[in-house]
């Protein structure tokens, strides 16, 4: 029996990974869950699932489940506190990363420095830290299990490969809804347009970092860290049908790849058995019927959250967490509808351009740059 913590349990990845533990329910259990604010959806996931406790990162959630679970034995907490002794509970054989944010970063490290493996959902933990978890990982002798699909396809694709056999890594990008788009078409799209994924059910955040590739930047910068590779060697390849999710070529010419229909449940899957592999229900990818498969270079002059992330990727230290906190402030602004799409880049490059980067930052230093990034893009606004 593994036993996991699901850290954002109330989201995509974490009502998912829920199904997977459904499906194997004599092999797999929850021992704790967190989320953010969402305590209808919680209290069912508690009910149903029993772990020993869960965390509500809002105060008040987490006061208002606690009162609606007043006739289980089930602990509940709040705020980072909580969601580090949920990451770090000594029954927990696996932590599922899962909530969205920069508030991934330390309950991370409290489960590595725990000695838990990670099945990691949550970007901002590598993407601003991977110079710490990486190192400290290895140290701890702690697997880190990518369930990002892409990532996951990559992981699957190098399986038996010797250290230093890679030569490039091959990313794909469905293209998102606004793919063939140029720039100035881009001014008029809504909140509405950027949410209708071609091929992918996400949360709204991710689903508009898609739209921009900003997404897709963030990926490059989490795989130069979990893969040991130079972003110079990692390749952005369109492929519209997203039947492949990712490949290897080796240092003989050969490419490895991942192929399946779009299923999040699978890479959730293989994290959590890994090295296992285990049946899963659903369609199956069929080769005739999909015919064709293409590929596309990505348009990086039109999709600037591309470019811009490979430059903060390339400037390392605390640029990455500048670019993520840029991102994650504007794609805010659009959903409320306070700012056009083509703002989301206009602050995110602002936000870099004014930022002093500090080489080697510790987590202190990376929510100080969080930070720093809010109030450049809050000061902008009011101008």
């Amino acid at each position: 029996m593994k036993r996991l913590s699901i850290l954002g349990s109330t989201g995509s990845i974490g009502t998912q990974t829920l199904e997977v533990v459904r499906s194997y329910s004599d092999d797999l259990s929850v021992v704790s869950l967190s989320a953010g604010r969402n305590v209808k959806l919680m209290e069912a996931q508690a009910r149903e699932f029993k772990p020993r406790l869960v965390c509500m990162y809002d105060e008040k959630a987490a006061a208002e489940l606690k009162e609606r679970l007043t006739d289980t034995d089930i602990k509940v907490l709040s705020g980072m506190e909580g969601l580090i002794e949920a990451a770090t509970l000594k029954s927990a054989d696996i932590v599922v990363t899962a909530v969205v944010g920069m508030i991934g970063i330390r309950p991370t490290i409290a489960a590595i420095e725990a000695g838990k493996d990670i099945a990691l959902a949550n970007k901002e933990t590598l993407v601003c830290a991977g110079h710490i978890i990486m190192p400290l990982a290895k140290e701890k002798k702690v697997k880190i299990l990518p369930v990002d699909s892409e990532h996951s396809a990559i992981f699957q694709s190098l399986q038996g490969t010797p250290k230093g056999r890679c030569e490039k890594i091959l990313l794909t990008a469905s293209g998102g809804p606004f793919r063939g788009k140029k720039y100035d078409e881009l001014k008029d799209m809504q909140v509405e347009d950027a949410l209708k994924h071609p091929n992918w059910s996400m949360g709204r955040k991710i689903t508009v970092d898609s739209s921009t590739l900003v997404n897709k930047g963030l990926e490059v910068m989490e795989a130069r860290w979990l893969f040991d590779v130079s972003i110079d060697d990692i390749e952005v390849v369109v492929h519209p049908q997203s039947i492949i999710h990712s490949a290897v070529q080796f240092v003989d010419g050969a490419i490895i790849a991942q192929l399946g229909l779009p299923d999040m449940k699978l890479p959730i899957q293989y994290a959590l058995f890994y090295p296992d592999r285990r049946p899963m229900e659903g369609k199956r990818a069929d080769l005739f019927a999909l015919s064709s498969l293409t590929f596309e270079r990505p348009d990086s002059a039109t999709f600037r959250g591309l470019s811009l992330a490979i430059e903060a990727g390339k400037c390392g230290g605390s640029m990455p967490t500048v670019f993520n906190a840029a991102n994650e402030r504007a794609v805010g602004l659009f959903l409320e509808k306070r700012i056009g799409f083509l703002s989301i880049y206009e602050l995110i490059e602002a936000a870099m351009r004014a930022h002093r980067v500090i080489e080697n930052p510790d987590v202190d230093e990376i929510l100080n740059a969080e930070k720093e990034s809010y109030a450049i893009i809050d000061e902008r606004l009011k101008q």
